[in-house]
């Protein structure tokens, strides 16, 4: 078989021999710099609603790939987990309570202003 070559052998390990580690670089004053990272992009925090007793209910998109996603403002620190489990039951949709709002997947505005109007609060539909 001398036409012939090896195509796989666990004999020897790799085939191909890693490459040299590269030579530091000089530090002199001809150096170039290096460049500065620039920091990755935040994502803007959503405006805060004023604390004005009206619980504010907004329909977002943006950052969910499409999805849309219903958030809820204005609620009581302490009512938050109650309430979001409620309207997700209501809903019969997924959601969760980030950053003292309440979030619940789909667009359900309409139902949960209508329950939160029932449970005594003052209800305003926000955004889009």
């Amino acid at each position: 078989m001398k036409n012939s070559r090896r195509v796989y052998s666990t004999e020897d390990g790799r085939i191909n021999k890693p490459a040299p580690p590269r030579a530091p670089v000089p530090a002199g004053p001809q150096a170039t710099p290096a460049p500065q990272a620039t920091p990755a992009p935040q994502a803007t925090p959503a405006p805060q609603a004023p604390d004005d007793g009206v619980v504010r209910i907004f329909r977002h998109r943006s950052g969910r790939h499409g999805k849309v996603v219903t958030v809820i403002r204005g609620l009581p620190a302490h009512y938050l987990e109650t309430c979001a489990s409620d309207l997700k039951r209501l809903c019969g949709a997924g959601g969760a309570v980030k950053d003292d709002t309440v979030e619940i997947q789909g667009d359900h505005r309409e139902r949960i202003a209508e329950r939160l109007r029932s449970l005594g609060h003052t209800v305003k539909l926000a955004g889009g």
